[in-house]
């Protein structure tokens, strides 16, 4: 509407007559980028009536008028089948986001915010924004065992990563719950993809477990060392003491994760993440400092602190990143108790018997115990195995 205002003043004040008069068929051309048909149409029928009209004023001879009259009328056709064809693109998109929050939902389970006693936040993005969904993993299971969490990366992108990550997950779900072991259900894990996998395809990850108060259990898989946050503060990279192969890959290497058992104090927390955060790079090219970012950031609330993680990682790529990026953080708010303990088993059990024994010691790594003042220097690898 201001274009066709705009054209027909200037017309008006500089008397060009004929010429400026095709300058109207942007105005129903530019209203099919945001109007519907309806309002293109009434766009194009004011230009058309108003291009007859001056034609009228300025009493212009022979097939000139009736020419930019036709080609006012032209683009006005044009233009509401354009803004028909758009809305219903627009219309099957909705359609294909509303299915991919609701295959997220499904896929990437939402986390409770405290289970037991653990505070835990969750943070994901996914590289492709329209899609919602990506190759990053997550996934936090109560269980007769204790709560069980898994992190990974899928090799690949788009529906392919999905797929494999939906069936990671699956498997987890149902092992953690049945398994006593934390080692067997990373087992069952690397058998499924085993059959299901291409030979040059692989997950890493790392799957978490909290036996009893004051321990977890991490069993780590070519994945990202996760981050312990001490009750004081300190940041120390969790390194496994041997590096073991992505899930998927054992076959090929022989080569078997180990289970460490990290001392896991009240106040403490764990962060795990996927590369997709420790590899994305600003201008300059250089690295997320993923460690010195939650030292600035960590708090007593983990929503609140991967909200500033999450809002510094984005300010450091300049506003998108360019991978999937998940980012778990768990936190021990109280001391368990015995019967916090019992509760969390019979939450995840329900009112049948508890199952299976007590965990195998065969392939566990009994990490030193750690003080309250003293840390324990590690060297970050970064990213071993990957």
């Amino acid at each position: 509407m201001v274009i066709v205002v705009v054209v027909v003043l200037v017309d008006l004040l500089t008397g060009a007559g004929l010429p400026w008069l095709p300058m109207l068929a942007a105005g129903p051309a530019l209203a099919a980028t945001t109007n519907g048909p309806r309002g293109v149409l009434c766009v194009g029928l004011l230009a058309s009536g108003l291009c007859a009209a001056l034609s009228t004023v300025y009493t212009v001879p022979g097939r000139e008028p009736a020419a930019v009259l036709c080609s006012v009328l032209a683009v006005t056709a044009a233009s509401t089948l354009a803004s028909e064809l758009r809305g219903r693109r627009e219309r099957v998109l909705a359609a294909v986001r509303s299915v991919a929050e609701a295959a997220q939902h499904a896929l990437l389970k939402p986390v409770p915010e405290t289970v037991g006693p653990f505070q835990v936040a969750v943070r994901y993005s996914a590289a492709a924004a329209e899609a919602r969904i990506g190759g990053d993993l997550y996934a936090l299971v109560p269980t007769p065992h204790g709560v069980r969490l898994i992190v990974g990366d899928v090799r690949g992108k788009g529906l392919p990563a999905v797929s494999t990550a939906a069936l990671v997950l699956g498997v987890f779900r149902e092992a953690a719950c049945d398994e006593p072991d934390l080692l067997a259900v990373v087992g069952r894990i690397e058998r499924s993809l085993a059959r299901n996998l291409g030979p040059d395809d692989f997950v890493t990850a790392v799957v978490v477990g909290c036996p009893q108060p004051g321990e977890l259990e991490v069993v780590n898989c070519g994945h990202a060392p996760p981050l312990l946050i001490t009750a004081g503060g300190g940041v120390e990279p969790v390194e496994p003491a041997r590096p073991a192969p992505p899930l998927g890959l054992r076959a090929l290497s022989g080569e078997h994760p180990e289970l460490h058992l990290l001392p896991f104090a009240d106040g403490d927390q764990l962060l795990l993440y996927t590369d997709g955060v420790t590899e994305a790079r600003d201008h300059a090219r250089e690295f997320y400092p993923l460690a010195e970012g939650v030292a600035r950031h960590v708090s007593d609330d983990p929503a609140r602190t991967l909200r500033a993680v999450h809002a510094d990682l984005l300010a450091h790529v300049g506003g998108r990143l360019h991978d999937d990026a998940a980012l778990l953080l768990l936190r021990r708010s109280v001391e368990e108790t015995a019967e916090t303990a019992e509760g969390l088993r019979e939450e995840a059990a329900g009112d049948g018997p508890e199952e299976g024994g007590q965990a195998p010691d065969a392939g566990r790594e009994i990490l030193p115990e750690r003080s309250e003042a003293a840390a324990v220097a590690v060297t970050c690898r970064g990213g071993g195995g990957r």
